[in-house]
């Protein structure tokens, strides 16, 4: 009989759209304990939350390691985080103990790309600057080359990791008058031939591209991938986009880029760490923009992010397909 079917416990370390919290209070399969706030659970309250827990829905800022798998204990059978990204879990510890992992790849891939499109026409073209200069009454009169940008017409575009969003980029700056596409990764990709991409060395894209896009995951191999090595690569009058993972940079090498004119500009959703501190160098500098990590923020996407993670802990819960699973 239903009736007799153990209630499991489910954790979620914070207030999530609507949406989620929803498929999971209408189930009846589990009992929710939520971190009911916009900010996020403290390390004493992530490892009480998740005592006996059989379901833990995590967001990125989390940090999954095997003090939390521990804290669970051996009821755990499934994490579900609310992102594409999976950095923060410490991943060969929870295959050893059989959880399953569900994220949410595909659904926020539009959105990404969307607001990487954005970042980079403000960096490049200036606006946040221009923001300003209206405000603060610099405006005067028309000047030839008063806040001139650069425009991706005729220009080569590089983007380092062409992946789901990266692809998504590189058909949306395409139409813009893009002449070379050129990407980076560890292999060629067959779907690349759509938008007339070409496969080249890392050194090639970088010394060759006028946008340089990041667009990869957080590997030991892309962890301060580009430094001030590869920054001296770049022309002086190229722009740097990341929309990835913050620890892909190496800040103080950047910054030291910015300011003394080896590349142009920079456009930033993430950094290390996050939040940035208030007094951080690269704030101080008008040629970098920097985003407080928004990449997905559409309410659309946000709220089918949460759809995704509710029904990824359910199947989880239940041993059954998950929409999407991380198989690793």
């Amino acid at each position: 009989m239903h009736t007799a079917q153990k209630i499991m416990k489910v954790f979620i370390t914070r207030r999530i759209p609507q949406e989620g919290l929803k498929i999971l209070s209408q189930t009846g399969v589990c009992k929710v304990s939520l971190w009911d706030s916009d900010e996020p659970v403290s390390r004493a309250e992530l490892l009480k939350g998740v005592a006996g827990a059989h379901g833990l829905l995590c967001l990125l800022s989390d940090k999954i390691d095997t003090e939390v798998l521990d804290a669970a204990g051996p009821n755990l059978k499934v994490i579900s985080t609310l992102s594409v990204g999976f950095d923060h879990m410490a991943m060969d510890e929870i295959k050893k103990r059989g959880v399953r992992v569900g994220y949410t790849p595909d659904v926020l891939t539009d959105a990404t790309a969307e607001l990487t499109v954005a970042l980079l026409l403000a960096t490049a073209r200036r606006l946040p600057e221009g923001m300003v200069e209206v405000i603060n009454g610099g405006w005067s009169t028309w000047k030839p080359l008063w806040l001139c940008g650069y425009g991706l017409s005729g220009s080569t575009v590089g983007v380092i990791g062409l992946g789901r969003i990266g692809m998504a980029i590189a058909r949306r700056l395409k139409p813009f008058g893009v002449k070379k596409l050129l990407y980076s990764g560890r292999t060629d990709k067959s779907y690349a031939a759509e938008v007339e991409g070409e496969y080249v060395p890392l050194d090639t894209l970088v010394s060759e591209s006028d946008f340089v896009v990041v667009s990869c995951a957080l590997t030991p191999d892309t962890q301060g991938l580009c430094n001030k090595h590869f920054f001296c690569k770049m022309k002086n009058t190229a722009v740097f986009i990341n929309t990835s993972r913050g620890a892909v940079v190496n800040q103080e090498d950047l910054y030291q880029a910015l300011s003394s004119g080896q590349i142009a500009c920079a456009g930033l959703d993430v950094t290390t760490p996050e939040p940035l501190p208030t007094d951080h160098p690269l704030l101080t500098l008008k040629n970098c923009v920097v985003l407080p990590h928004i990449g997905s923020a559409t309410y659309s996407t946000r709220g089918i992010m949460a759809e995704l993670s509710a029904n990824n802990l359910l199947a989880g819960l239940q041993g059954t397909d998950m929409p999407s699973e991380l198989k690793f």
